[in-house]
């Protein structure tokens, strides 16, 4: 019994050390498989975040650009009723170009004609 019980041992340990390195030789390469697809994975997951970091930024850029331009339309509207006021286009034509109102001589009324 004690040779049988050795016997088994050995048969039992030498089977056991070669399925070992049989399942060792299936389990290394199916873990680089595994380690290969989680770090695919990786960096597509940290391009995206990147990539919508990247957006984030660009929206905040256009959103500020149109603060600029929404400021500066209305700083324009406002410089352009300046310029439109009837006083100063007055002012202007009295100074710069010398006119003056017309006398009642020069004024010509016109009488619209009915048919």
């Amino acid at each position: 019994m004690a040779q049988t019980a050795g016997t088994q041992a050995i048969t039992q340990g030498r089977p056991l050390k070669e399925a070992d390195a049989a399942s060792f030789g299936v389990k290394y390469p199916t873990f680089i498989v595994v380690a290969l697809v989680i770090m695919f994975v990786a960096v597509i997951y940290v391009g995206s975040h990147i990539r919508m970091t990247q957006m984030e930024y660009d929206v905040a850029a256009a959103l500020s650009a149109k603060e600029n331009l929404l400021e500066e339309q209305k700083r324009l509207k406002l410089e352009l009723a300046m310029l439109k006021s009837p006083q100063r286009i007055e002012d202007i034509a009295r100074t710069e170009l010398q006119m003056t109102y017309p006398t009642a001589a020069q004024v010509i009324v016109l009488k619209q004609t009915r048919k």
